[in-house]
């Protein structure tokens, strides 16, 4: 892997912790930014000592506040054909990461975090955590960014976030309750939080979780008889006779998991 000057990159025990790292701009993405990120996804794709991702920002203030608005050119004509979103390069799925990738929030996420948040698997958030999208106070259409959230939390909600724009912000209890978050923890245990989730599904066959990530990505995008009857390919995906008896020995010899209930 290069080395990056707006990311921070940890490998240990399979897990990965990616540190956007700007926090003089509350880690908020310039062009350096998009296309580290995009080199960063591919590395990882490529790097078999890596089987889980955690994502997160530098500091406490800010996970994300998306694009660098001291990036954009003011001047210039907006041209449909020709422009390429952000979401295009940072986002993971887009970049075919199918290693699970655990987003970690650890103060505000707005406006174009929701690239990354969109593409994340599991997201937990600190206490002091907060949400919105401010485009449209300030003359941006929102599209891509509530596209991606459309799998994730209710329609009605994605509409109050992105037509409120910068006038009201969801709370980390607000982002639990409605689906954009899976858990929220203190601060000083979300990095700790993460991590564990993170090494849980790294200790578990690589295989079989990354076929599995794609059944699901897979499965949002279509009717639920569409995927069904797709049921066999995505099994064929990750299974296999010697996934199948290791798997078996694993159940009659090894002790079972302790499990945590949330």
């Amino acid at each position: 892997m290069p080395d990056f000057e707006t990311l921070l990159l940890d490998i240990d025990g399979g897990v990965a912790t990616v540190t956007l790292n700007r926090p003089e701009v509350l880690n908020a993405f310039d062009e350096k930014m998009q296309d580290e990120l995009a080199a960063l996804w591919q590395g990882l794709r490529r790097n078999d000592d890596v089987r889980v991702v955690v994502l997160t920002g530098c500091g406490e203030q800010a996970f994300c506040v998306g694009i660098d608005r001291g990036d954009i050119p003011v001047d210039t004509e907006f041209d449909p054909f020709t422009y390429q979103d952000p979401s295009h390069r940072i986002g993971p799925k887009t970049q075919e990461l199918w290693k699970p990738v655990v987003a970690a929030v650890n103060g505000m996420a707005c406006g174009g975090a929701f690239y990354l948040l969109g593409e994340s698997d599991v997201v937990v958030c600190a206490e002091h955590a907060t949400f919105f999208d401010p485009h449209v106070t300030y003359a941006m259409t929102a599209a891509f960014e509530p596209i991606l959230l459309g799998g994730r939390v209710a329609f009605g909600e994605i509409v109050r976030m992105t037509l409120m724009g910068a006038h009201e912000r969801l709370s980390a209890a607000t982002a639990l309750r409605i689906g954009l978050v899976s858990e929220v923890v203190p601060g000083s245990e979300l990095l700790d939080t993460a991590r564990r989730l993170a090494a849980t599904i790294a200790s578990q066959p690589p295989t079989t979780i990354q076929a599995t990530l794609r059944t699901l990505w897979a499965a949002r995008n279509l009717t639920p008889d569409q995927a069904a009857s797709l049921g066999n390919v995505f099994l064929q995906l990750g299974t296999s006779a010697r996934a199948l008896k290791e798997g078996q020995e694993t159940f009659a010899h090894e002790p079972r998991p302790q499990w945590r209930l949330r």
